[in-house]
């Protein structure tokens, strides 16, 4: 059984405006599976819809059709404390480390915050200085601000903060995106190793086709809200069944021999 199933899913933001077919639906009839410890990669051009499919599977948005299912359980229908289960288990890592971050709060209590609200308790510092190490920090940055930080400090206390309530599945939505390149790399090695030692499940949203063939094992291929194409990364990139993921490979390579001309 998949740990994240998402059967015929249809999606609208509350101030769409729905025609008789398609027109004003974000997502449109998505079906994706995640198995547990698996890697996941999402991609395709802005506004195809990827960032809105992770926060409904991670239970951020609520869709209006079709089900999704974690740990072969309804979402949709969970209240109580297995709606809290539900939300400790599910994590997101989100594209800008400083809008995901209270600039008014410490660290020390963004990172408590999760706890406190999940997990009904009262981390102390040794215990969030053993999440930061996790992720290369030390407990210096604890009494600092968000603006106080560089932002792949701040990315990697979002990762230390997502991890703090044990996760079953992190979900990161463009993670290094919004970080120097000479970070980038850094942050993506790191998420790979804790997946790794902690035995998550990842699913990313990228738009860089070359960290997903790198890191992800299957991937799934979006266009105005729909999916396209999926498989294992290495069918769908070594032989793309459409000439969307064809050009999408193409601006790819075009991008990466500009980088290598320009570093030249």
């Amino acid at each position: 059984m998949a740990l994240v199933e998402v059967e015929n899913m249809w999606f609208h933001y509350p101030r769409a405006r729905l025609g008789a077919g398609v027109e004003g639906w974000t997502l449109q009839d998505i079906s994706v599976q995640v198995q547990a410890q698996s890697t996941l990669g999402i991609v395709g051009e802005s506004g195809s819809g990827k960032s809105t499919l992770i926060r409904v599977m991670c239970g951020l948005l609520r869709h209006q059709r079709g089900v999704v299912r974690f740990d072969g359980r309804d979402i949709a229908g969970l209240s109580g404390r297995d709606a809290v289960d539900r939300r400790q288990r599910n994590q997101m890592v989100f594209q800008n480390p400083r809008r995901s971050l209270d600039p008014r709060m410490t660290i020390r209590r963004s990172l408590s915050e999760p706890v406190r609200a999940l997990l009904d308790r009262s981390p102390d510092d040794t215990e969030m200085t053993g999440w930061l190490e996790r992720v290369g920090l030390g407990p210096d940055v604890l009494p600092r601000f968000p603006h106080q930080l560089s932002g792949g400090q701040l990315q990697r206390i979002g990762i230390a903060r997502s991890l703090s309530v044990n996760p079953t599945i992190l979900y990161a939505d463009e993670p290094v995106s919004a970080l120097d390149v000479s970070v980038q790399a850094q942050v993506l090695n790191l998420l790979m190793d804790l997946r790794e030692q902690l035995g998550l499940t990842l699913v990313m949203v990228s738009h860089d086709l070359g960290v997903v063939s790198r890191m992800c094992a299957e991937i799934v291929v979006m266009r105005h809200g729909a999916v396209i194409e999926s498989g294992p990364t290495e069918v769908v990139l070594g032989a793309p069944a459409t000439d969307y993921t064809r050009a999408l490979l193409h601006a790819a390579r075009a991008a990466s021999l500009e980088r290598e001309g320009a570093e030249g």
